[in-house]
């Protein structure tokens, strides 16, 4: 009898489509993914007003979700952080069956479970294998050194055993950028707006609050001896905020809101980007199967990932 293996993932936004892609690709279920990112797609446009919906929330969730087959996808609710906090659907679960792909017996299958924070989940032990943003295993568990951390690649050897039993395997490639930006009047005459610059700048660094521990991970210890943390009002725009710091470190995709508010872009610090995590004591050979036919089919893509 072939086992299901659950697998914690993010519940909606770009994560998760990530996720659904790579499923997609690894395990033939395009339709699958591609139905379920529409759906929810849809979803967030009636949440944030664009589009008009001509049922209320619950009667389109029950619409969704009665279903008899695990194979069809159910959907949730979940309150939303726009005003008003309204009701959101995001993805509960699906079970994909592995058929014939080379992943253990014929009959074995993957569910995946939405979470609102699979990192977690996975270090409490109730999932072996998940998916999470790269930058919730910085702000968690990664040790502070005096030297910057730049690559996913490194960032296992950066977790002590004694804090998770939690590695990454491999990243999906949706990869934006935390960036280091300045304005013209603090950025360095005639050189990079980089690392080297950061270690003889004395003064403000706008951050997001909740990206400190990921930033003093990122830039090392030893380079922000000088500097001292400013974060954005809230309601305020990043940008802006770091305007008027002169200095700040922001996720960026094409960088064109930074330049808007005068700002240069320097060093790409470190990706943000979705991960496959997988939690070393609760492998089976089952789950090991499925880890290396969802991260590309051999270990030898994967990360260095020691238990």
């Amino acid at each position: 009898m072939g086992e299901t293996i659950p697998i914690a993932v993010p519940r909606k936004g770009r994560p998760l489509e990530c996720v659904l892609d790579r499923i997609a690709t690894r395990l033939g279920v395009p339709s699958l993914a591609d139905d379920i990112t529409s759906t929810l797609r849809h979803e967030k446009a009636l949440t944030k007003g664009s589009l008009e919906a001509k049922e209320d929330v619950y009667h389109r969730l029950a619409a969704y979700s009665t279903v008899d087959d695990p194979t069809e996808p159910e959907y949730t609710l979940l309150r939303d952080d726009r005003a008003g906090k309204p009701r959101r659907i995001v993805f509960d679960s699906v079970t994909i069956p592995l058929g014939d792909v080379d992943a253990g017996p014929d009959d074995a299958a993957i569910q995946l479970v939405g979470r609102e924070e699979p990192f977690r989940a996975l270090r409490t032990h109730e999932f072996a294998l998940g998916f999470d943003s790269a930058d919730l295993v910085l702000e968690e568990v990664v040790e502070l050194r005096p030297e910057p951390l730049g690559r996913i690649e490194d960032v296992n050897a950066r977790i002590s055993p004694v804090d998770t039993d939690v590695r990454v395997v491999t990243g999906l490639g949706d990869t934006v950028y935390h960036t280091l930006m300045a304005t013209p009047e603090t950025a360095p005459s005639n050189a990079a707006i980089d690392r080297e610059f950061l270690r003889e700048y004395a003064g403000p660094l706008c951050i997001e609050p909740r990206y400190e521990r990921l930033v003093r991970a990122v830039l090392g210890t030893e380079a922000l001896e000088d500097v001292t943390f400013r974060y954005p009002d809230e309601g305020r725009e990043e940008e802006a905020a770091i305007a008027e710091a002169g200095l700040g470190v922001y996720l960026t995709v094409t960088g064109s809101t930074a330049r808007e508010h005068g700002l240069v872009l320097g060093e790409q610090l470190f990706p943000s980007e979705t991960v496959l995590l997988e939690n070393g004591s609760e492998v089976t050979d089952e789950v090991a199967a499925v880890r290396s036919v969802i991260a590309n089919g051999t270990r030898e893509t994967e990360l260095a990932v020691t238990h």
